[in-house]
């Protein structure tokens, strides 16, 4: 048999962490991850999301499909300990999860609460440090660590809030993981896609102006789509990107050149 070629994922196990339902950005790098050979495992929430996920994962080669929510004690290493027992192994992990309490994300940053500060950096920045972390032992050949991000990491996007700050801290995260796994061969890089029409987008307030001003602001005149995400994905967990590592990379049709 032939060996495989750089940019295909045949042969490789990926766990995926956020996807919420058809419309998530780790909905399209799932169904990419799939096209280019690899075999998965995936999470849901909870009982409520669960059919939502599986309408995806079900059209997938997805093998192990468990509960997972990261503020839930042991939910998060019971996934890693079913991806050790069925799988031994981990070639790639996307993480595509965040969120932050409806009333910090909505005021100003100056006014957010301690407590809903904590919370959404816990779960939308710390919950990659875990997985990286319960990773590592299973990457025992190297594999590759993927994060989602956005621009207002870098600079100030109305009503994006407290998120801003957080994509901020993840970000600068990635990079210590990238430097701090690198001697294993273990790769960290961030997506930073441009505004996509998702569940988690829908809590930002006035977020349909975002999305005409992102159209606007693209070069291309057209919004990033869950697709274009997936392809980057695929190529970047891939060895054809053995050589990037804590990079943020941006995928929205050139918007943060022009952006305002």
């Amino acid at each position: 048999m032939s060996a495989a070629l750089p940019g295909s994922l045949a042969g490789k196990r990926g766990l995926i962490l956020g996807i919420a339902n058809e419309h998530s950005i780790a909905t399209g790098c799932a169904k990419a991850f799939a096209a280019q050979g690899a075999v998965l495992a995936a999470t849901y929430l909870n009982e409520k999301a669960k059919p939502f996920v599986a309408a995806v994962t079900d059209h997938l080669p997805c093998e192990i499909f468990l509960p997972c929510d990261v503020e839930a004690p042991g939910q998060l290493e019971a996934v890693f300990d079913a991806v050790a027992q069925h799988w031994g192994r981990l070639d790639f992990l996307l993480h595509s999860i965040a969120f932050a309490p409806a009333a910090d994300l909505q005021g100003r940053v100056v006014d957010c609460s301690a407590t809903g500060f904590a919370r959404a950096m816990d779960i939308s920045c710390h919950s990659f440090l875990r997985a990286a972390r319960l990773a590592e032992p299973l990457m025992k050949d190297g594999g590759a660590l993927l994060a989602m991000t956005y621009q207002g990491s870098e600079r100030v996007i109305p009503h994006y809030g407290l998120m801003g700050p957080v994509k901020a801290a993840l970000e600068s995260v990635v990079r210590y993981v990238a430097v701090e796994l690198g001697p294993k061969g273990i790769r960290a890089n961030a997506l930073s896609p441009g505004p996509i029409a998702t569940r988690a987008a829908s809590g930002i307030a006035h977020f349909s102006d975002l999305l005409e001003t992102a159209t606007h602001a693209s070069p291309e005149r057209r919004l990033v789509t869950i697709e274009d995400c997936g392809t980057l994905a695929a190529y970047l967990v891939s060895d054809a990107a053995r050589m990037l590592t804590g990079t943020i990379i941006p995928v929205d049709g050139g918007e943060h050149l022009l952006g305002v």
